[in-house]
């Protein structure tokens, strides 16, 4: 197999002092696999750059153990089409590393007035997805359509796997728990953890401990402290009570963490002072051992003060803990939200032209055509889905992919995350609750038209 890489490593060198690796808008362009652009040249070389196609963002299977998905990333998906462009800079880095000697001359023609023109039909955030159906689908000019697959994986992907897991933990946790989300400090990057703060967010949970990503969602960060605080102020102001008594000095009532040492005891301590009215206090929380043992004998010492759980939780854990007899009112979730099973979302040609194309790899088959999710509603509950075509008429079906770009201009303005947040739990209340259980969900019906079945079979090659 040839790679390629650049033919003169000296040339690119410059680039070696950024060790902020820090990305603005205007590096989007080139937040993209290598192959998007070798395929870019052979396209212009080809004469094909400009043939109209369509790509469809899909997972082929759900991960182990999740009945549905939460489609998340939208946004970030439009936002990144909008401001596509290249500057003189970037394709002066490209020409140097040598990869593109043998491009034609009108791929850099083509770099420097790049702008997306298309369209995009995707289902709105916080629509439950299932296996094979396009969250999103490309239609614009071959180069272009081509050349966004990278970002948009990137961005839906990851957005869908936080998303999900949030309203699997809401769903599991209750409407009246209180669900944080603390997960920047183990998100892959500084990057993902604002996006993994959004999309839990969007997916059911109340707050974020990331105060960045809040400030600029306009939503008030939310946290306790750490132990590292009661532990330096114990050590050189005496006790455990007083570390509380400084902190409350400052943040009157503010939630305490209780298990630095001893939680029993520091609830004793903290039920006196509450007795004599030296403190108000707005709630406790958790970090390790018997968390239904503690939560237990914590709720009897400190009958009216909410309890607060963390340490590597998730939806498995907070249903455990429930079952268990735990008294708790609240879950600080991180490692496990932002991390896990990934999303498998794939991003495929099925048009080009107005041939549809299809995958025919072993285990990789892909659907031709350009489609559309045809829901089928009873009483309010999601009964199945059908794959269909988008020439399809459905009625009384209801269509879930909408045209969200067209010339590259959004239709709509964008949603605000209250609104999508109230989407992702009218879309999980809407299932079964078969398909929302956390082990061993039973699979919802998705079942391809019969056009698409039709479709399906003039177009394999291989029979």
């Amino acid at each position: 197999m040839n790679i390629s890489t650049p033919s003169n490593q000296q040339s690119i060198s410059a680039g070696s002092n950024d060790q902020e690796l820090a990305i603005a808008p205007e590096d989007y362009s080139l937040l993209t696999d290598l192959y998007q652009l070798t395929m870019t040249a052979c396209y212009v070389g080809e004469g094909l750059e400009q043939q109209q196609a369509s790509f469809e963002l899909f997972t082929r299977r759900l991960p182990p153990n999740f009945g549905y998905l939460i489609a998340m990333g939208l946004a970030q998906a439009l936002d990144y089409l909008k401001k596509l462009c290249f500057n003189p800079e970037q394709i002066s880095a490209l020409q140097a590393t040598g990869i593109f000697d043998h491009a034609p001359d009108a791929f850099w023609t083509l770099l420097t007035e790049a702008k997306f023109t298309g369209d995009v039909w995707a289902v709105p955030e916080g629509t439950a997805v299932f296996a094979n159906e396009p969250l999103l689908r490309m239609e614009a000019p071959l180069w272009q359509a081509q050349l966004v697959e990278t970002y948009l994986l990137n961005t839906l992907n990851y957005q869908t796997l936080i998303a999900t897991r949030a309203a699997r933990s809401r769903d599991v946790a209750g409407a009246e728990a209180t669900l944080l989300e603390f997960g920047t400090r183990r998100a892959f990057s500084p990057q993902a953890s604002v996006w993994a703060a959004r999309a839990a967010l969007a997916g059911g949970l109340d707050a974020t401990s990331n105060v960045l990503a809040a400030l600029k969602l306009g939503r008030k960060p939310a946290g306790t402290m750490a132990h590292s605080l009661v532990m330096a102020l114990a050590a050189t102001q005496g006790t455990e009570a007083q570390a509380f008594t400084a902190f409350h000095r400052y943040f009157p009532g503010a939630p305490l963490l209780i298990d630095t040492y001893d939680a029993i005891a520091a609830a004793h301590q903290l039920a006196a002072q509450l007795q004599s009215g030296e403190i108000q206090l707005a709630g406790v929380r958790l970090d390790s051992g018997d968390l239904v043992s503690l939560s237990q004998q914590i709720s009897q010492i400190l009958p009216n003060v909410p309890i607060f759980a963390s340490g590597d939780l998730d939806e498995f854990k907070i249903a455990e803990l429930k079952a268990a007899g735990a008294c708790i009112n609240g879950y600080g979730l991180g490692t496990q939200l932002v991390t896990g099973s990934p999303v498998n979302g794939v991003y495929k040609l099925v048009e080009i032209d107005n041939i549809p194309v299809m995958k025919e790899s072993t285990g990789k088959v892909t659907y031709p055509g350009r489609k559309q999710i045809f829901r089928h509603y009873e009483s309010g509950f999601a009964v199945c889905d059908r794959l269909g075509l988008m020439a399809e008429d459905a009625l009384p079906l209801i269509p879930l992919l909408q045209l969200v770009m067209q010339n590259g201009v959004p239709t709509q303005p964008p949603e605000s995350l209250n609104a999508i947040a109230q989407r992702t739990a009218q879309s999980v209340a809407s299932l079964a609750a078969v398909t929302r259980q956390i082990h061993s969900p039973a699979p919802f019906s998705v079942e391809p038209s019969p056009a698409l079945l039709d479709l399906i079979t003039h177009t394999q090659r291989t029979h």
